[in-house]
């Protein structure tokens, strides 16, 4: 494993990261136990960042990461977890966005007593163009504010976002002093905008932290989940890029974890599991050449649709 300085934060992170949405059974069943078995896995290949929020899975995600970290020694992981969108654990997708500094500073004591901790070394900004972006000005200047303060007071490490829209992430960019960024779904093999902010997170120090390797689903041999909006034509181009990775010995989610992971200039990819084989898989896989001319021939494949947005 790698480890490489996440901008100017202070934190040398794993250049794979793990992402714990998985772990609250977001996606399908999960087995906990299982679960546990993955992140200890992930501890066991290197893998020292691990990300959170209360909504995955109406806070399972994070009690069950809580168990499977209890006991690890707080030095050998960074944790992160996000404020500002809360989900019934009922009904996934029935959301509560709330950006009020009463809120924030409440969110992190309940996070913090799931994780079985009293420090975040990043906090994200969750989701902040959900409901139409009924709420976004309150969380850029209230919900930021308040995440700032939990900073100068020391009870977190460094300020960030967990949003898709790149408009937004211009914007943050340009006009918000954040440390890191959460960015998702736009540094794979049909969406690389995440390099337009390449510039100014190189003059800034911010830390970028790229998500969603295989594109929610799109880059899979299975496909996405029903509720993705891709069409079935769209689908169909994503499943002849797949069928074109088989022709040529390799998969297409192999190839969107190395493409999405090498960068040199952006410090740590993160993926989800809850089975500690997919860890290991993902691990080796990001640990092997990317193949230049068959990333060529994909993206060809998926010109169509290519920084296409996913609403």
């Amino acid at each position: 494993m790698n480890y490489r300085p996440l901008g100017r934060t202070g934190l040398k992170v794993s250049s794979l990261s793990f992402g714990a949405s998985s772990l609250g059974a977001v996606f399908h069943a999960v087995d906990e136990a299982e679960a546990i078995r993955a992140v200890h896995t992930a501890l066991d290949l290197g893998i020292n960042y691990f990300d959170v929020a209360p909504a995955y899975g109406g806070t399972r995600s994070e009690t069950v990461l809580g168990k499977a970290l209890k006991g690890i020694p707080r030095d050998r992981y960074y944790l992160s977890t996000k404020v500002g969108k809360y989900t019934n654990p009922e009904k996934y997708g029935d959301d509560t966005l709330d950006y009020s500094r009463a809120c924030i500073h409440r969110s992190i004591g309940e996070s913090a007593a799931r994780l079985g901790t009293d420090y975040f070394d990043i906090i994200h900004i969750h989701d902040i163009e959900y409901q139409e972006r009924r709420h976004a000005e309150w969380a850029l200047t209230e919900g930021f504010a308040a995440v700032a303060e939990l900073k100068r007071e020391g009870r977190i490490g460094a300020v960030s976002f967990g949003i898709y829209p790149m408009d937004l992430w211009h914007r943050i960019f340009q006009t918000l002093p954040i440390d890191a960024a959460l960015i998702h779904n736009h540094y794979c093999l049909h969406d690389t905008r995440l390099l337009e902010l390449l510039p100014l997170a190189r003059a800034r120090g911010i830390g970028l932290i790229n998500a969603s390797p295989f594109g929610m689903g799109l880059l899979t041999d299975r496909g996405p989940a029903d509720w993705h909006p891709a069409t079935p034509a769209q689908r169909a181009v994503f499943q002849r890029a797949a069928a074109y990775c088989t022709s040529r010995g390799t998969t297409i989610a192999r190839l969107a974890m190395q493409f999405s992971s090498q960068h040199p200039e952006i410090p740590t990819t993160l993926f989800s599991s809850s089975n500690p084989d997919s860890v290991r898989r993902n691990v080796a896989w990001a640990a092997e050449p990317c193949d230049p001319a068959l990333v060529q021939a994909v993206q060809a494949l998926l010109a169509p649709l290519a920084n296409r947005d996913w609403f």
